[in-house]
Order: C-alpha cells, then structure tokens, then sequence
C-alpha cells in the first residue's frame, strides 16, 4: 500500500501513519511532487493546491481513498471522483477552533487600524487615528458549519449581533439572534456591519459575492473572506472598495492565490 500526504508534514506525523501500518510505504509529495505521485497512490491524504489530472487518476483505477487535510473538497471533489469509487473524506472541523480565532484577529486588526499603527511605528511617527469596535458589532456569518458556529461561540462575548445563513439551518445556539436558510442571505447582508463567509466553494458558491450581492451589503460594512477566494469576484470587491460603497475588506483568501505583486488588491 502506498500512502501519499500533501500538507505540512511532520516526523510525527509519519510515525503515527507507520504504527497502525507499518508495511506502507508513505510518501511526502509536497506541492511540487503531488500531481506525479497521485497516480501511484492508494491513499491519499492532503491538499493539492496545484493542477491535478483527477480524471487520469480516475481512469487508472489505483486511488481508493482521499483524505482531505481541510474541510473545503473543491480542491478534489471533480465529477469524475463523484461518480468514481473512491471513497472521499474531509478534515470538517478538525481546525474550527484555528480558523475561528485567526478571524477574530484579522477583524480586530481591522477594526483598531493595526496596519496603519504598525507602518506609523515603523515610521517613527506618533499618530492618533479613527477605529470601529468589534463588541455589539451586528456580524453576518455565512456558512453556519464548524467554522461558522465556532466563530459565532468567540463573538459572542463581544454582545455581538449574530446572524447566519446556512444551507442546513438547524440547531441554532442561543448566541445566534437567527439562522437562516440561503433565502435569507439579502437579509442577513442589509444588516450586518461586518459579513463573514465560511462557506464551502463549489458550483452554486462560486462567485456568489458578486456586484449584485456586495451591492446588497450595508453602506460602511465590512467584508471577511475566511474560506475561499473564489467565492468573491475580486473585480467587483476592489470596485465595492474603491466607490466607497464598502469601508473594506479582510481576506484570508484571494483570487488569484498566491496575489500577483503588481494585483491592486495590494493598495487598497
């Protein structure tokens, strides 16, 4: 058996694997190696962030499990591995806590101009400057899964606001003021101060926030982008930005990724 990793990996790691089979053979591809030893896998583990042929690897009948190291599956989840035998398994939750707190940090930093304070210091310059709060802040979660009800678990100690949409509304937490279905997005948009997407990427999500949708959102509101880049058409978010019409963005995620140096994204 031969078992391929795609992701940050670890010695540890390794031995874990090797203890409960110990007669694998496992290979760390890495990114630079996983397209090429895809076709030579039984089991895969990982992410691959770069082109994979999944319909050769489909048709070579080898591959028998896919082990996400993330909870999105867009990166693997093609037609052909749908339709295909192999069983497909993700890492749903496994970094909620992570991501959830990596989000309050990056609004934070947003919403106190960290950035600025930081270029002021390295500047040597004494600058006092305007910022927002993040506590009774009204904040939008969309995509109410482990990342989403862990964030919203972490705001709530701000007396934050929360409403959520997801495609399956149930089980709301008390903090949560409403849980929507996706029908309720509009809503959700037109109050929210800061809007916050953790939603899967995939054929209905793709592009979702477009002119028509960031157009919806509160005049002044804030756009986080914890997923997935291609979620948001960047065109439209710069051209949100440059009218005014949003106060600005936070994005874990990018389309294109990595950012070329000279994408306006940068300036803004």
């Amino acid at each position: 058996m031969r078992i391929v990793l795609c992701y940050p990996v670890e010695v540890r790691h390794i031995e874990q694997i090797a203890s409960v089979a110990p007669d694998a053979e496992i290979v760390d591809a890495g990114q630079e190696r996983v397209a090429e030893e895809l076709f030579h896998a039984d089991i895969f583990c990982g992410h691959a962030k770069v082109p994979v042929d999944w319909d050769g690897i489909v048709r070579q009948g080898r591959l028998r499990w896919i082990q996400s190291s993330a909870a999105g599956m867009d990166h693997c989840l093609v037609p052909s591995v749908i339709a295909s035998d192999i069983v497909v398994t993700s890492a749903s939750g496994v970094l909620a806590d992570q991501v959830a707190e990596h989000t309050v940090a990056l609004l934070s930093a947003w919403l106190r101009s960290l950035p600025e304070f930081f270029r002021a210091q390295q500047r040597r310059e004494f600058r006092r400057l305007p910022t927002r709060d993040l506590h009774r802040a009204t904040v939008g979660i969309v995509g109410f899964g482990g990342v989403g009800r862990r964030l919203a678990e972490l705001l709530s100690p701000y007396k934050t606001r929360i409403l959520a949409t997801d495609m399956f509304p149930i089980d709301k937490p008390d903090y949560c003021e409403a849980l929507w279905p996706p029908e309720g997005l509009d809503e959700l948009l037109a109050r929210a101060d800061i809007v916050v997407l953790c939603l899967p990427l995939n054929e209905m999500t793709r592009g979702m926030f477009n002119a028509r949708t960031l157009g919806r959102m509160k005049p002044g509101a804030l756009l986080a982008n914890m997923a997935r880049g291609p979620l948001v058409v960047t065109a439209d978010l710069v051209a949100a930005i440059r009218s005014g019409h949003l106060a600005g963005a936070v994005l874990d995620v990018t389309d294109p990724e990595p950012l070329p140096p000279e994408h306006e994204l940068w300036d803004l």
